[in-house]
């Protein structure tokens, strides 16, 4: 459901985009609130659901992850059934950091995170293969992220 966001809204959420362990204070003064209207809206947009959390943006090779695929993967059958089940399989695997249902020619878009190729072949053969809805993987193993969690562009 779409939210509406003033003026202040945006800027609230275009200043946590780029800083989300920016204080109180200085978000209030960047965006020229004072501190306890600024808390509220802050609050408000996260009750709303358009914060939906906080993280720490970690860099993969230095915490050991140093392989990213993309794999395309469609599957047998559009059953109702099917696509649950694949969903929750998807979910579940720590591997997979990233989801996404398509159009087209793949049914869903993996984002999976592994230290090396050994371990996606693991990960390959191990998880997603046996997975019995599964009709055909296409892995792209990427070479280098040009761009990242870039913030959302909002008006």
């Amino acid at each position: 459901m779409l939210i509406s966001l003033d003026e202040l809204d945006l800027k609230i959420l275009t200043a946590l985009q780029a800083d989300g362990r920016v204080s109180n204070a200085d978000l209030a003064s960047r965006i020229g609130l004072s501190a306890t209207p600024c808390l509220r809206r802050v609050r408000s947009l996260e009750e709303q659901g358009a914060i939906k959390g906080y993280r720490a943006l970690l860099d993969r090779a230095k915490v050991g992850l140093g392989l990213t695929v993309m794999v395309g993967v469609k599957v047998d059958g559009h059953r109702d059934e099917n696509a649950r089940a694949i969903q929750a399989a998807f979910i579940e695997m720590s591997e997979v950091v990233a989801c996404h249902l398509l159009s087209g020619e793949t049914d869903f878009l993996l984002e999976v995170v592994v230290p090396d190729l050994a371990h996606y072949e693991q990960f390959l053969l191990g998880k997603l293969l046996l997975l019995p809805m599964v009709k055909d993987i296409r892995s792209n193993i990427v070479i280098r992220t040009v761009k990242e969690t870039a913030p959302l562009p909002l008006r």
